[in-house]
């Protein structure tokens, strides 16, 4: 099965999708200074069993354009609403990767009409990113840095041990993480620099940390050392039923390309619970 890109343009913004599939719109959002192609895989996954899997690509990516400057976490929120809303007629479930979660629960908060649920793969947040771990994730996106340097942040702040980061020595855009950082509180070293960093408006955690009032499936990486597995523990205990907690064994941060089949088994059950009964 084969994607096509197709293009959404609104304001001074357009916004490239990749589309695979057919049926029921799954959004998948893609994590910090990373490309749609991190979901490739998933989407294939998807897109057998009767979705439509669709892949936006972030600002400064790909065909995707617009202001890079100034930003908040609600207006890249909207670039992934314009795709939904242009795609579907009904509601969504948007799948969102480290980052990418955080703009597929302010997509849920802010416009509620064009979601029905949420995947949060990787999903931080409320718990502190221990030093360490958040140099390592600053210091990928270091592209004068020899390949065996950078190679050996991305393992740290990416990949459980054992796993191979080699997968992931492309696929960084700098400038994409930049913007990004500046418009969501606690990825920089402080609220004042993550307020500061690239002219953003920062958002708050508590601005968009419910995800609205949709279901949730919460897939955390049990050596995840960006965003640590209480987080999802956070959220069940704060959500209850709402929240369907799953803790994978041998993932980090990545988590996409270390545990692929385990991942997709959870996701594809998820979005299965949405389908009505077959008569």
């Amino acid at each position: 099965m084969t994607s096509h890109s197709q293009s959404f343009a609104y304001g001074n913004v357009s916004i490239e999708a990749l589309l695979e599939g057919s049926g029921p719109l799954v959004v998948m959002v893609a994590s910090l200074g990373r490309p749609a192609e991190d979901f490739n895989d998933l989407s294939r996954r998807v897109a057998a069993a009767g979705f439509t899997a669709v892949r936006p690509q972030p600002r400064g990516i790909g065909k995707s354009a617009g202001p890079m400057q100034g930003l908040s976490l609600a207006d890249l929120a909207g670039d992934v609403a314009i795709v939904v809303e242009r795609l579907a007629s009904g509601p969504a479930v948007l799948v969102g990767h480290a980052f990418g979660q955080r703009v597929a629960r302010m997509v849920a908060t802010t416009r509620p009409d064009l979601v029905k649920g949420v995947v949060m793969l990787a999903a931080g947040g409320k718990v502190p990113i221990p030093e360490r771990a958040h140099e390592a994730l600053s210091t990928c996106f270091d592209l004068t840095l020899p390949d065996d340097v950078r190679t050996e942040n991305v393992r740290y702040a990416f990949f459980a041990p054992g796993n191979d980061p080699t997968v992931w020595r492309s696929g960084w855009y700098p400038e994409v993480a930049n913007m990004q950082r500046a418009t969501t509180v606690g990825l920089d070293r402080s609220d004042e620099n993550a307020a500061q960093s690239g002219g953003g408006r920062a958002t708050s955690v508590d601005a968009w940390w419910a995800g609205g009032s949709a279901p949730l499936l919460v897939i955390q990486g049990l050596q995840d050392r960006v965003a640590l597995p209480e987080n999802g523990r956070l959220l069940k205990a704060e959500f209850g039923d709402r929240v369907r907690l799953t803790e994978i064994d041998g993932a980090g941060h990545a988590l996409l390309p270390e545990q692929p089949e385990i991942v997709a088994a959870h996701v594809l059950a998820f979005l299965r619970g949405f389908r009505p009964p077959e008569n």
